[in-house]
């Protein structure tokens, strides 16, 4: 994923800066937000029980989705990976002779490449949610889970909608909404296929719950004659009442909302009486590497409900953005997902890419362990020897003095005293041998005393037996 390589470019990109101060925003509006709730904890602790109660026992879940789901008019589909969601997408084209797909946000989607493989089978895929609508007109992936075009600023848009639209630059963001308004009319009014998402599948009545803040998602479920309900074959909730569980929490931790614009629950097709709703109606399950985790150690990540929370928080993703994780999933939880589905050695850097502050964790509305996560990748890292010689090396000789305390007590000693010699007028530590990179953008506060923790302590304890 060469996270490395596009963190540095992140960094220095100045616009993209500038963007990324727009997270802060989601964080305040968050903490606002779960001050309506009683009880935070327990609600965070019941959130959790749901999801692992659906997961220990997700084969019958799904079935009993796939029973009522079938019963109401709806065919379901499993897909083990992505390119099976694009080929059984391309069949119910072909099968009900569809050419223009209207799609709401589907991470999932993006996960299968379905739009570049509906254009390369002549069906046109349009986004409709404002800011995959401008992601697609760029040419760029999502840079967030519920903000795709936080990396951009309004003249970034401006300029953008006055090149592809071809129509007098507009600066106002209200003005440019509209436009986008008045440009995908005729996509929702033309389209035969409509493609969502799903935030959650409930197993009780075979439906697919969407939380949106615009429009666009009721009208891709209700307006054209195929509706075609992409999501993991994790996002199974067992009953309506665990799902009104989760949506006390869900847009609370996503944008800090007490409930989202628009709520749905699509359920089958089309009924007799019915004046809009789908001719024909697709759930497609995805595998994708989900299955791997199912009674592992990752499986606690299965629970996420991708509310964005924990990039919000996450001051290495409000440094780098999205785009530089190099996949569909970015921040703390895109450095768990990547490497859990796709295989560690292909997200080497991502394991890393954590400071352990914890506040990822924190504010997880399902309380997922991500610092334990992350950890547990790292170790299988060093276990399968894919960490660089040098790095093994360092762990090597610390491991062997660490075991030796004698040896610890004096290479820390000699190692204080030397931190103390790098120190500026203002005490801190500017540049330090084999650490060029951490003090390049840092500085370290020098130790105030040519002492150890350890030999300080002691110096404290015996004070105090003295009486001083």
């Amino acid at each position: 994923m060469h996270f490395k390589a596009r963190a540095g470019a992140a960094l220095k990109d100045a616009a993209l800066q500038r963007g990324l101060a727009k997270v802060d925003g989601f964080a305040a509006r968050r903490a606002s937000a779960i001050r309506e709730l009683d009880d935070l904890q327990g609600l965070r602790t019941e959130a959790a029980a749901i999801r692992d109660r659906a997961l220990a026992d997700l084969d019958v879940w799904i079935e009993a989705f796939e029973s009522e789901a079938t019963r109401r008019g709806a065919s379901v589909l499993f897909a083990e990976t992505g390119a099976d969601v694009s080929r059984l997408v391309i069949e119910i084209c072909r099968r009900h002779g569809l050419s223009k797909a209207i799609k709401s946000k589907s991470m999932l989607s993006e996960e299968a490449q379905l739009n570049e493989a509906l254009e390369a089978a002549g069906v046109q895929p349009v986004e409709t949610d404002l800011g995959e609508y401008i992601c697609q007109l760029s040419g760029e992936p999502p840079s967030h889970i519920i903000a795709p075009v936080i990396h951009k600023t309004r003249a970034d848009i401006a300029e953008l909608f006055e090149r592809v639209h071809r129509r007098p630059r507009l600066e106002n963001a209200e003005d440019m909404t509209r436009e986008a308004r008045e440009m995908l009319r005729t996509h929702f009014l033309s389209a035969d296929l409509g493609i969502s998402g799903g935030n959650f599948l409930i197993a009780e009545t075979g439906s697919v719950a969407l939380v949106t803040n615009e429009g666009n998602g009721r009208m891709v479920t209700t307006m054209p004659r195929v509706h075609v309900a992409i999501t993991g074959i994790e996002k199974i909730v067992p009953t309506l009442e665990d799902l009104a569980t989760l949506m006390r929490l869900l847009p609370r931790s996503a944008t800090g909302q007490s409930i989202s614009n628009y709520f749905t629950l699509a359920t089958g097709t089309r009924g007799g009486g019915d004046r809009d709703g789908p001719e024909h109606m697709y759930f497609i399950l995805v595998d994708n590497g989900r299955t791997n985790l199912v009674g592992g150690d990752m499986q606690e990540m299965l629970r996420c409900i991708r509310c964005g929370a924990c990039m919000n928080h996450c001051p290495v993703y409000q440094s780098v953005g999205g785009h530089a994780y190099g996949w569909v999933y970015p921040g703390p939880m895109g450095a768990v997902l990547t490497p859990a589905y796709l295989g560690v050695e292909k997200a080497l850097d991502l394991p890393q890419a954590s400071t352990f502050c914890g506040a990822c964790s924190s504010v997880c509305p399902v309380k997922i362990a991500l610092p334990d996560l992350l950890r547990k990748l790292r170790e299988r890292q060093v276990e399968g020897g894919m960490r660089p010689w040098y790095e093994m090396l360092a762990l090597r000789i610390w491991a062997w003095t660490a075991q030796r305390p004698r040896m610890y007590a004096l290479a820390t000693a000699i190692g204080v005293r030397y931190l103390r010699t790098l120190r500026n007028s203002d005490q801190l530590i500017g540049s330090m041998p084999f650490a060029a990179g951490w003090t390049r953008t840092r500085y370290m506060p020098a130790p105030r005393s040519g002492k150890t923790f350890r030999a300080l302590y002691a110096a404290r304890a015996k004070r105090r037996a003295l009486g001083f």
